[in-house]
């Protein structure tokens, strides 16, 4: 229902099916969808961008058949999700991986997962052993209450390929510091963080060496956009390729300065080994063998040189050139990150008032590069996932009109109303993205809905199908039942 002009209609839809049926191994799937013009107020993009609305149906579903086959919820979706080594077969019919069908030789292959270590991590936290304790559950000195635990699975992706494309520019200063033009927006993400994170460990830096200007169209390096949790995959695997490009600058000028010789041009690249010419001294190591680190460059024996005075020398003295490198990235590939969500909910029989005491989220976003910033994206996930799962709603009658646009009795979370949030980040290596990372931003959105359902499901043996969790909602599915 994308409103009145089919504002990001059909790609909404591919989302909901890519994120959705594949993150389970089936080999026969279908998935049909359906655009439709409505006279409601247009709509725009959301975190999770269809995937926590395909996600609600589907984790719904599969609780569901587990508790119907009277099968543990988790042993029965792992022997049916995706994981390392499984094909992706729905994502180049729905156009992702290929531009179009037909132009694709193999489907695309899960490269990494740490889904074991999600699900143990938040069922240990979440005490995962306690929904089967009826005791628990149904409190003898609160006889309108009951308790319950829930959990949903999820799989989200990471950027959009052979679409998504970020550079960088990066340069040497005088004093050995670096100016790092990225076009990537920082929403408040912590991007300019990450991605100056990213030059300074690969220049041998501190970050405080690296000043970052980012997304001034006037000057900065085209970026496709800050959506599609792409930042730190792409712009980060640009800024990674500019700044290995001012790397082997580095260590050429700081083997002349060291008076190692240098054998053929062609052969200074990093990763190969410089072969032994009778009319060159090479003193016993190559470019490659120089490690830069403390902002300095050390040859093998100790010897080092200063990035000042390589700047000094490739600036002002011998030579001279601006030291400088560029990079850009598209991504052939959209390795998914995964995740476990673990809610512990109250209900209070009499009102339908459902209390969230407890969510759990621990997702694989391959290595973080930031834990603290890759955290806070979690947590914020988790916020407005609460948000749309239990009190929000835009309600509208049958003529379209909003019946709830008043923002005074409009509910959302505030700070002191959030419920204890455990995050866990389970690192494995990604070696298609930046240092091993993945996506980390959008998939605390899709599993929040369907673990706090699954939990009303555990309290009170009821299934409601229906976002939010309101107490009307609620009371209305207790008394029908």
């Amino acid at each position: 229902n994308p409103g009145p002009f089919g504002t990001h209609g059909f790609s909404v839809q591919a989302v909901a099916g890519l994120r959705g049926l594949t993150s389970y191994n089936a080999p026969n799937k279908r998935f049909d969808c359906e655009v439709a013009y409505t006279n409601i107020p247009v709509p725009g993009a959301y975190r999770g961008y269809g995937a926590p609305q395909a996600l609600f149906g589907l984790e719904c579903h599969m609780e569901d058949i587990a508790a119907d086959l009277e099968l543990d919820p988790i042993d029965f979706r792992r022997q049916n999700w995706a994981k390392t080594g499984d094909e992706l077969n729905l994502a180049p019919h729905i156009g992702e991986q290929a531009l179009v069908e037909g132009e694709f030789d193999e489907y695309p292959i899960v490269m990494s997962d740490g889904i074991e270590e999600c699900v143990a991590q938040g069922a240990r936290a979440i005490g995962w052993h306690r929904r089967e304790d009826r005791l628990w559950r149904e409190p003898a000195e609160q006889p309108h209450i009951r308790r319950g635990i829930g959990y949903a699975h999820a799989m989200h992706g990471t950027a959009i390929p052979f679409l998504d494309m970020g550079g960088c520019f990066i340069k040497l200063n005088d004093d050995g510091s670096f100016n790092m033009l990225v076009g990537a927006a920082d929403l408040g993400t912590g991007a300019d963080t990450v991605l100056g994170q990213i030059a300074a460990e690969v220049l041998g830096v501190p970050l405080d060496d690296i000043q970052v200007y980012s997304s001034d169209t006037d000057v900065t390096p085209f970026d496709t956009g800050a959506y599609a949790s792409s930042t730190t995959y792409i712009s980060g695997t640009a800024a990674l390729k500019a700044a290995e490009v001012v790397r082997d600058r580095l260590k050429e000028r700081a083997a002349m300065l060291l008076d190692i010789k240098l054998p053929d041009a062609h052969l200074r690249v990093e990763g190969v080994t410089l072969e032994h010419h009778d009319d060159v001294e090479v003193f016993g190591c190559d470019v490659c063998s120089i490690e830069l680190r403390d902002r300095r460059a050390y040859a093998p024996d100790g010897r080092s040189v200063s990035l000042e005075e390589i700047a000094l020398d490739s600036l002002h003295l011998n030579d001279q050139e601006q030291i400088m490198g560029t990079g850009s990235y598209v991504s052939p590939t959209c390795p998914p990150p995964f995740g476990s969500t673990f809610v512990e909910i109250e209900l209070d029989t009499e009102t339908g008032q459902v209390t969230i005491h407890h969510m759990v989220m621990a997702v694989d976003c391959g290595v973080a590069i930031n834990p603290v910033t890759a955290s806070g994206q979690v947590e914020g996930g988790l916020l407005q996932a609460l948000g749309y799962a239990h009190c929000e709603e835009f309600a509208l009658d049958d003529d379209g009109r909003m019946l709830n646009a008043a923002f005074g009795p409009y509910w959302i979370y505030r700070a002191d109303e959030m419920p204890r949030t455990d995050v866990f980040l389970v690192q494995t290596m990604e070696d298609s993205g930046p240092f091993g990372a993945k996506a980390v931003a959008e998939i605390p959105k899709d599993g929040v809905a369907p673990a706090i359902r699954n939990a009303i499901v555990n309290a009170v043996g009821v299934r409601i199908n229906q976002l939010p969790f309101t107490p009307e909602r609620v009371f209305d599915a207790l008394t029908k039942d």
